[in-house]
């Protein structure tokens, strides 16, 4: 459980704004297992990057309002189960079936998942492992590995050691501010800013492809009009 913010902590809660802001207070209202749903969230569909949720719960950790290493526990185990999904997902579905159906969410585009799935067929079981340190793959390779049927067992071990490694660190960053409040707030500053560049990028890209891929599809057909049926 976690308890109320003392100040500076709580006196910050109205005064830091911006994305950082809002996943800080609401981690705190959470507690502990809260990280693990954010992060179960954010494995199956990426909102907030773990980037931000986990230094922000590390630094509250570090303050004493949480427990550190039920954190980093609960947060490694929120990243299992949603890689989890998305290998069941592979391995019941398929991988292009489960592509057509998560490709209708916002801002999630097939591309990436054909990307991970490259990743998956040039490295083999080695990309479960390395590619949860990969922006993007680190997300979408549990599915073509389910679709390929990775031993479940192996698939498992490669996942939550690589997210320990990858959320003990950022947590431990976080925690390492704990005590700070000033740096913590210049540091979510700075984060907000990158994040918003960040989603800028990610919603011009997506609307480039959706164009470009639409017109593709349109110069498909013409020319399927266009050539005779004899020919």
């Amino acid at each position: 459980m976690t308890t109320a913010l003392p100040r500076p902590v709580a006196a910050a809660d109205p005064e830091m704004g911006g994305l950082s802001g809002l996943v800080l207070q609401l981690i705190d209202a959470l507690g502990e297992w809260g990280v693990a749903l954010m992060l179960f969230v954010e494995t199956v569909f990426p909102p907030i990057p773990s980037e931000v949720i986990l230094p922000l719960a590390g630094f509250l950790a570090g303050a004493g309002q949480m427990n550190l290493v039920l954190v980093l526990v609960a947060a490694t185990l929120g990243s299992y189960l949603g890689a989890l999904v998305l290998y069941w997902l592979g391995a019941v579905i398929g991988f292009e079936r489960t592509v057509r159906l998560l490709g209708r969410l916002p801002l999630v585009d097939e591309d990436d998942f054909r990307k991970a799935a490259d990743w998956f067929h040039r490295h083999g079981k080695s990309a479960v492992f390395f590619g949860r340190f990969v922006p993007i793959v680190r997300s979408l390779i549990s599915l073509p590995a389910g679709a390929d049927r990775m031993h479940l067992g192996t698939f498992s071990v490669f996942t939550i050691i690589a997210s320990g490694i990858w959320n003990g660190a950022l947590v431990l960053l976080g925690a390492a501010f704990g005590t700070q409040y000033d740096k913590v707030e210049q540091y979510t500053e700075w984060i907000d800013r990158v994040l918003y560049v960040a989603i800028a990028v990610v919603v011009v890209t997506f609307v480039v492809r959706r164009i470009r891929r639409a017109r593709a599809g349109q110069g498909a057909r013409g020319r399927r009009r266009a050539t005779p049926a004899g020919d």
